[in-house]
């Protein structure tokens, strides 16, 4: 059976520069002085990406785009999928608010997750893997999602007493995305082949 790919329609800009200063092992990845390079973090896989775009098209970080295959978009090609460790000092500074970004303006997407997550193992939860849910947390949340599903961040937050859901999840995201050993991977696609 064959793998389904995995494409992001929309990306958070984390980093803009000139293709003239982005060297990987030694190799040189844009072939146009006048391209720039673009780290970005796809929207639906929290995916890390290179682009290629034009230097009319200099989308400042934070800039959310589109990126996917089916309309005319603003970026020349996607060079290559990244991991964390490849990322510039100014892309790392900027991953967790567009992080932050993300799950605050898609919160049913997060909400689902904590509303229908099951169990990883016979003895561990998918929602022991969120910092600040313990084994006595774990049981305060399934108790209150049998009783009725959480509608909101706040919902989970008066009802079971974890202080910040949002900040739980980025932080969990952050941990995947950062450790290419991780083995459970909740939000955040396996990271790309070492070069």
């Amino acid at each position: 059976m064959q793998r389904q790919k995995r494409y992001e329609d929309y990306g958070h800009v984390l980093d803009v520069f000139p293709a003239s200063q982005h060297r990987v092992s030694g190799q040189r990845l844009f072939q146009d002085r006048n391209e720039f390079v673009v780290q970005l973090l796809g929207e639906e896989f929290f995916t890390l990406l290179e682009v290629a775009v034009n230097e009319r098209f200099r989308p400042k970080p934070g800039t959310r785009f589109y990126i996917g295959r089916d309309v005319p978009r603003e970026i020349l090609r996607i060079v290559r999928r990244i991991n964390f460790e490849d990322l510039t000092e100014t892309a790392v500074a900027n991953l967790e608010p567009a992080i932050y970004r993300i799950v605050e303006e898609n919160p049913q997407r997060f909400l689902d997750f904590i509303n229908n997550s099951g169990l990883l193992t016979p003895r561990m939860h998918a929602l022991e893997l969120v910092p600040g849910i313990g084994k006595k947390m774990l049981q305060k949340f399934l108790q209150e999602r049998d009783n009725s599903k959480f509608t909101s961040f706040d919902d989970i937050k008066n009802r079971t007493g974890l202080p910040n859901p949002v900040e739980a999840i980025v932080k969990r995201i952050m941990q995947e995305l950062k450790n290419r050993e991780e083995k459970y991977r909740l939000f955040v696609r396996e990271p790309a082949p070492r070069e």
